[in-house]
């Protein structure tokens, strides 16, 4: 298999990490790839019209599969990893996967306003609206989710780690650890693990 992405991608890192909790790291080739919604750059176009990674080539010769969450799916799937239960839990995994990448999309947006759009032409008001998308996930998390977080690995653990991570990464000047104990406390621990540790932005 062939993997596109790159070492700050946050939707990427959710891949990498599954690959390497799921022990499929010698069944994949890691393509480094960069660009911007602006600028393709090295993007894998042909593999993703979207000019999106991560992307994923199964096997040679077949289309790609991409989105992280379709990706993870998959490979889940391919080593019976147990990521995503088969019975009722199904759907709070997907809902609390989906609300991290929720959270993604909105910091990935806030790093894209600062660094593609001319200063003169950014709008703080918007900034602040995806943050308080952000903020309000985070807080729905606290308050509604952390049983979840306490019980078996699943992907949504992987998706709420890997958002946090990135925050630390890109926003660490907001402090969302603030009035979050519970999280925080999560954080701290799922964060040494190995996977975690390994891909971890630089």
């Amino acid at each position: 298999m062939k993997l596109f992405t790159s070492s700050t991608t946050p939707f990427g890192r959710k891949v990498m990490v599954l690959i390497l909790e799921s022990g499929l790291s010698d069944r994949v080739e890691f393509c480094s790839v960069s660009g911007t919604p602006i600028d393709s750059g090295t993007m894998p176009l042909d593999q993703n019209p979207l000019g999106k990674i991560p992307a994923l080539i199964a096997q040679e010769g077949e289309a790609a599969i991409y989105d992280s969450r379709v990706i993870c799916r998959y490979l889940d799937a391919l080593c019976a990893g147990g990521l995503y239960p088969t019975d009722k839990g199904l759907w709070p995994v997907l809902t609390l996967e989906a609300t991290a990448d929720g959270i993604l999309d909105a910091a990935v947006l806030m790093v894209y306003e600062g660094r593609l759009r001319p200063e003169a032409l950014q709008y703080a008001p918007w900034v602040d609206a995806q943050w308080n998308k952000v903020s309000r996930a985070l807080d729905a998390i606290e308050a509604r989710w952390m049983g979840l977080l306490a019980g078996p690995m699943t992907m949504a653990h992987i998706a709420v780690g890997v958002a946090l991570g990135y925050l630390d990464f890109r926003h660490s000047a907001r402090n969302w650890r603030q009035g979050r104990p519970q999280l925080a406390q999560w954080e701290a621990t799922f964060a040494t693990r190995p996977a975690m540790v390994q891909t971890r932005p630089v």
